[in-house]
């Protein structure tokens, strides 16, 4: 897991910040909404979409969302009784 993590770069100076693969200006979002889109990870790393990338790299795009994930704080709270 820590070597699939390792892939992952998260620079003020590259792409605003934002969470991307190391050496490429390809970012984590831009991976998992494909995913989500239902490509798989073959089809991602394909000429018609990311050919630069691993799948490995698309491995580590899902490693890094779910320690996101695993580490969010969830607060439950009683919605407000507001008139319909």
């Amino acid at each position: 897991m820590n070597d699939l993590l390792k892939r992952v770069s998260v620079d003020p100076r590259v792409c605003h910040g934002k969470p991307c693969i190391r050496g490429t200006r390809i970012m984590v979002h831009q991976v998992l909404d494909l995913l989500e889109a239902g490509l798989t990870p073959s089809e991602i790393t394909s000429e018609d979409y990311f050919p630069d990338l691993t799948l490995d790299d698309v491995y580590a795009c899902i490693a890094y969302a779910n320690q996101l994930v695993k580490g969010e704080e969830i607060y439950f709270f009683e919605a407000s009784k507001v008139p319909a």
